[in-house]
């Protein structure tokens, strides 16, 4: 996009030259913004042409302030009409608005509300009775509204974006090739630092195909010549001056002869000399509404047509969404620098008492106003308020910023008062993974609840502690806190408190192995929970204690904790219902029941993202880790496992991604130290340790033990655990505890067996090992039947389990394998191959798993395509790779290996 009307031949940069002759005296109006962006401007204009033919896309547009981010996006929609266009903006409050821009879009489509109730400050009630939009609504309802008619959707601004508003951006960018839609956003790169909200959006738009991100460059020297053409302004000093910023250059540019000014400031309020002190007043009150100067307002504030029409004169605001806004950020702090010490309380506090007056209230704008006019008791409630709405909204960060500055300003309420507040808080920081803050929070109101006798909810609070507690590894501190919780919840009216202490009781003691503990625990809270009315709370005992009766090996209880599930999520308890998958999912992959858990986790993770529960999510993302290493599809293991370790959640989850992370590459044979692999091992260790679980601790010998196997390298922790007899021992411990004794053996060091272990484990024990591989084989679990394929004496046994382990991919070991081979005097070895020649799911991604299992039940690509919300071509390029990873030649041949495969 250029300058009309300007022709000429363009230089390599994209600025258009002038014919040869006499200069224009003046060239100015131009639009700076759009100097030097032709490249920019029609990749947008591209994508809006996509939407417009039914072709979905994603652009991301990133510069400092003033690098002409919105006049791109303008100049890119008023060149190419056609399309539906959406707006919605984000805005530098204090806490940003749950779900900010997209109420903006769902009052320009006649939507209506997003949530329920919103607007209402005292209205937190709303949630408790089942009103609350889930964020998954939300993202449907966005979906719906956007998915038949060719629409762009611009949102502006994501550095104040809320982390809600981004769950619906990721929502829309992970379909956009199966929408019509362009996705336009806007952000500055260097206010997104790795933690903020932002962060993951703009990873899918690194990634994924569809998306991509544009970056704008400063001027060059000769663009800013082309402004300040026929003024007395010298190009060089000018592009010094302002580094090439296209509104910097535009606002020197407006009025050239007043000299070069020494900061935006000055440039832009320049722009306001010949404004009175009452209508300054009016721009500092624009300037301190950063979200907008709502129309509704103008009238209690006396604000009157003619001194809009002064303030137009201005060339500083324009219109958006129903109110006056500055036309850049960078006008809008120039004016707010003028306001006087101590003139921005008095501000606010006439911008708090006009909003108020109207109807609805937006808690979040009236949380910025009454903080900013140092109105502690309406901070207080209406950060209160916004907590709530931003709870029914899924943006926990937000609610738990809101509450953090309630607190900041009732720092006179009543101790329950506060007490209250602070456990809300302590929950929202769990609910965004910040374990360490929510432990402290929750501790805070021990003294708060004791000082006023609130002996019930002390005991809420310490089990409250205790849940934290377990899921940030420290187990010891757990236990202490449930004790405690049991310990104050005796005695008349605490009845419900009772059954709450002793359901997280039998909760830590099934997690431990004991079984009998857990049983009693539990059976006396499902009791009392039922007698107290407690439906959500007797339930969840009734999961714990399935889930206990399946570890203890009891396979008819996984009927009824399926049950009990589905009667969790019929009530709407989606934490509990999540629960329940969590634990079902993991006793299947601990239980080598893989065909049942790869069916729980395709139907409970979309649950954790439809309900938003990342904690579950977290969880269950590391049992699929396990699983896909099981199953031999080591890329997609290692991908879930980086995730769970890359993301904040909580330590309790990582223990088998970091066992994933270390196993893989050693029987790959990769290329990296073995130190890397042993620090993944101590930290694993470590925190089995911690948990001082038999399951967990097993599990990690067991890794240490193949280590050790395939490196020859001595563990001490291996060498003790085989000499007192670790192997096997408690109930729940048959298959971790079969897993490290095996390993034992075939490090020729033995184990005692004080227990019963699982069959295959038996069979490999008893010299089955013929009978143990097809066990495996049956299972599903191709690494695991190798291995016991060359445990055989029989040299072709031993060759076809070398055999497998290349085929597999897993070079490592079975060079390990080839080694002892040859020490045993075998010879007749497979050669080593060069590639991988078996058809095997090993190098599939987790998306490329989605579309092979598809595959394997005849859909074609159109259906893939619409299943997986993506398309057609997409899905054509996710088949040809799978068919290619596979080894195999067309889509009949995958659907008839699908059980050998896995992926039936």
């Amino acid at each position: 996009m250029t300058v009309a009307p300007m022709t000429g031949p363009t230089s390599r940069r994209g600025v258009r030259r002038f014919h040869v002759g006499a200069p224009p005296t003046r060239l100015y109006p131009v639009r700076v913004e759009l100097l030097e962006r032709d490249r920019e401007v029609d990749a947008v204009r591209a994508a809006i042409d996509q939407a417009a033919a039914g072709q979905g896309s994603g652009v991301a547009v990133t510069g400092e302030p003033g690098a002409g981010k919105s006049a791109l996006l303008a100049a890119a929609r008023a060149a190419a009409p056609g399309p539906r266009f959406l707006i919605g903006g984000c805005d530098p409050l204090l806490t940003p608005r749950p779900l900010g821009p997209f109420r903006d879009i769902a009052a320009a489509t006649g939507m209506g509300p997003l949530l329920p109730g919103a607007g209402r400050p005292h209205g937190a009630a709303d949630g408790e009775h089942g009103e609350e939009l889930a964020l998954a609504g939300v993202c449907e309802r966005i979906y719906e509204a956007l998915r038949d008619e060719p629409t762009v959707l611009v949102v502006e601004d994501l550095h104040w974006v809320d982390a809600a508003s981004v769950e619906v951006l990721r929502f829309l960018a992970r379909r956009v090739d199966a929408m019509s839609l362009a996705l336009l956003v806007s952000y500055r790169d260097d206010e997104i630092g790795p933690a903020h909200s932002a962060r993951p959006l703009l990873g899918d738009f690194a990634r994924l195909a569809g998306l991509r991100t544009l970056g704008l460059a400063p001027l060059s020297l000769d663009a800013v010549r082309i402004v300040v053409a026929g003024t007395r302004l010298e190009p060089r000093r000018v592009h010094e001056l302002t580094g090439g910023n296209p509104f910097f250059v535009t606002e020197i540019a407006k009025d050239p002869d007043r000299g070069l000014p020494t900061s935006v400031r000055d440039a832009v309020l320049a722009r306001t000399a010949e404004v009175t002190p009452d209508d300054i007043e009016v721009l500092q009150m624009v300037a301190a509404a950063p979200d907008r100067l709502d129309d509704r307002v103008l009238p209690a504030l006396g604000v009157d047509l003619p001194t809009l029409r002064r303030l137009d004169a201005t060339g500083l605001l324009s219109r958006a969404r129903g109110g006056l806004v500055f036309r850049h950020e960078l006008a809008r702090r120039a004016v707010e620098s003028t306001i006087p010490p101590g003139g921005a309380p008095r501000l606010h506090a006439r911008l708090l008492a006009a909003l108020e007056r109207n109807e609805p209230c937006d808690p979040a704008v009236l949380t910025h106003h009454a903080v900013a006019a140092r109105d502690a008791d309406r901070a207080g409630a209406y950060a209160t308020a916004a907590a709530r709405e931003a709870i029914q909204a899924g943006s926990h960060s937000e609610a738990a910023t809101f509450f953090a500055t309630a607190l900041d300003h009732l720092w006179a309420a009543p101790a329950l008062d506060r007490a209250n507040l602070l456990h809300s808080l302590a929950v929202e920081q769990y609910m965004t993974s910040r374990l360490t803050e929510a432990i402290a929070t929750v501790s805070a109101t021990f003294p708060l609840r004791q000082h006023a006798g609130d002996q019930a909810g002390l005991a809420a609070a310490y089990d409250t502690c205790a849940v934290f507690e377990y899921y940030q590894g420290r187990r010891r501190h757990a236990q202490a806190h449930a004790e405690r919780a049991a310990a104050l919840s005796t005695g008349p009216g605490l009845e419900r408190s009772h059954a709450q202490a002793h359901t997280t009781l039998g909760y830590l003691a099934y997690m431990r192995c004991d079984v009998g503990v857990a049983h009693r625990h539990l059976r006396g809270a499902i009791e009392e929970a039922d007698r107290n009315g407690q439906a959500e709370l007797a339930q969840r005992g009734r999961i714990l204690r399935a889930s206990t009766s399946l570890l203890a090996g009891d396979a008819d209880a996984r009927t009824p904790l399926a049950d009990d599930i589905e009667r969790a999520r019929a009530h709407g308890w989606d934490e509990l219902a999540s629960t329940g998958y969590s634990a079902i999912a993991n006793l299947d992959v601990e239980q080598r029941r893989y065909r049942e858990a790869e069916h729980v986790l395709d139907e409970s993770l979309p649950f954790t993202v439809e309900r938003d529960i990342p904690i579950c999510r977290h969880w269950q993302t590391a049992v699929r880790a396990r699983l896909h290493l099981a199953r031999g599809r080591w890329s997609a293991a290692l991908e879930d496992a980086e995730q769970v370790l890359e993301e904040r959640g909580m330590p309790l989850a990582t223990l088998w991604p970091l066992l994933v992370t270390a196993l893989v590459p050693l029987r790959r044979g990769a290329d990296v130290p073995l130190a890397d692999s042993l620090v993944a091992l101590d930290i694993a260790w470590e925190l089995a340790e911690r948990l001082d679980e038999p399951p967990r601790r097993l599990a990690v010998l067991g890794a240490l033990a193949e280590r050790m196997w395939l490196t020859e390298q001595p563990d001490d922790r291996v060498v003790r655990a085989a000499a007192e007899g670790d192997a096997v021992g408690a109930a729940g411990t048959a298959w971790a505890g079969g897993d490290l004794a095996v390993w034992l053996a075939r490090l020729g060091l033995g184990a005692r067996a004080s227990g019963e272990v699982a069959p295959p484990f038996r069979l490999s024990l008893a010299g089955e090992h013929v009978d143990a591989a097809s066990w495996w084989r049956r299972a599903g679990e191709p690494f695991a039947e190798a291995m016991a394929l060359c445990d055989c004496p029989d040299p072709a046994q031993r060759a076809r389990g070398v055999e497998l382990l290349d085929q597999l991919g897993a070079t490592g070991t079975a060079d390990r394998q080839r080694a002892i081979a040859r020490r045993d005097g075998i010879t007749q070895l497979p050669r080593r191959p060069r590639t991988s020649t078996r058809a095997n799911p090993a190098g599939l991604t987790n998306r490329q798993l989605d579309v092979a299992k598809l595959v394997a039940r005849g859909l074609t690509n159109a259906e893939i395509a619409t299943r997986l919300y993506i398309s057609v071509k997409t899905a054509d390029h996710h088949v040809s790779a799978v068919l290619t990873k596979l080894g195999l030649p067309t889509r009949r041949a995958v659907a008839l290996r699908a059980e050998e495969l896995g992926l039936a």
